[in-house]
């Protein structure tokens, strides 16, 4: 029965042979080097002929002096952007909703949009060139107002905030986009009714626009619940200095560092693999909690 179907449809079968054939090359495959984890790679033996270690790389990792620094700084990197960055562009989303001019509210949309298309390496040199001791505008107002200089990318206390801050700036004009399409989906008949009822705006968000987008925010709290120990590498490598690296070496950067600089590929995929099963129990808890408790999830 299924060979007779893909015969008839076959040309929607070619259609998704490009799409199975990026997923088998690029994220099934690569699969097979996760045994590095559990060997001492060596370079002319290749993957399948390295000596087995077992859990060596990982007992390395745990056991290793930054392991505190590296679990804490990441950590503070993501949850602090997650918290700051997923709210946000729910709570646009939901003001450009209510406004009543449509020029008004394409211009708006455009500009907070704008920032999502800036490369990391350019964002990285705005927050250098902002915050410059010598010449950084916000040192010049701070200055103009009795202020003294700060050398903010030197400073291991302000990299948080700068990464935290520039995220919110580059991605919660893009993030609202998915939202705004959500409340597209709201019934207008809703707001119709609840005028009658004499409701105001708050109340009409409140009770009908967040309840209608509420599947969308579930989902994707449970997608970024994921992401917690993916720190950003480019922005948070481009943004490390020798002075600000106490509070700037990630799990990221160290991974690139042991693994690439200095070729301890055995010990960075065993890295690499604890925070995907860092991740994955995190998205299953997530959801779990969230089919509890909304009777919205993922799976």
């Amino acid at each position: 029965m299924r060979i007779k179907m893909v015969r008839q449809h076959w040309q929607l079968y070619l259609f998704l042979l490009p799409t199975v054939i990026y997923f088998l090359l690029f994220r099934f495959y690569p699969m097979y080097g996760l045994q590095l984890a559990f060997k001492n790679y060596r370079i002319l033996d290749g993957i399948s002929g390295s000596p087995w270690v077992g859990l060596d790389n990982f007992r390395r990792f745990f056991t290793t002096a930054d392991f505190g620094k590296l679990m804490w700084n990441t950590l503070s990197v993501s949850v602090f952007t997650l918290i700051f960055t997923f709210p946000l562009p729910i709570i646009l989303a939901l003001l450009l909703n209510q406004l009543p001019s449509l020029k008004y509210k394409k211009l708006v949309q455009t500009t907070v949009y704008a920032p999502h298309f800036i490369s990391t390496v350019v964002m990285v040199g705005m927050i250098f060139l902002f915050t410059s001791p010598s010449s950084g505008l916000i040192n010049k107002i701070s200055e103009a107002f009795g202020g003294k200089a700060v050398h903010y990318t030197a400073e291991p206390g302000w990299f948080v905030p700068l990464y935290v801050i520039s995220e919110v700036w580059q991605s919660t004009g893009w993030g609202s986009i998915l939202y705004l399409a959500a409340l597209a989906g709201v019934s207008p008949e809703l707001h119709e009714a609840a005028l009658v009822d004499g409701a105001n705006k708050f109340q009409r968000v409140w009770h009908i626009d967040i309840p209608g987008i509420l599947p969308t925010i579930v989902i994707m709290m449970i997608l970024n619940a994921g992401k917690i120990m993916n720190v950003g590498f480019e922005k948070a490598y481009l943004m490390q200095t020798s002075l600000n690296i106490r509070a700037s070496e990630i799990i990221a950067t160290y991974v690139y560092k042991r693994g690439v600089l200095k070729s301890q590929i055995g010990l960075s995929t065993a890295v690499g693999l604890f925070d995907s099963v860092v991740n994955m129990i995190l998205v299953v808890s997530v959801n779990w909690i969230s089919r509890k408790v909304t009777d919205s999830s993922l799976f």
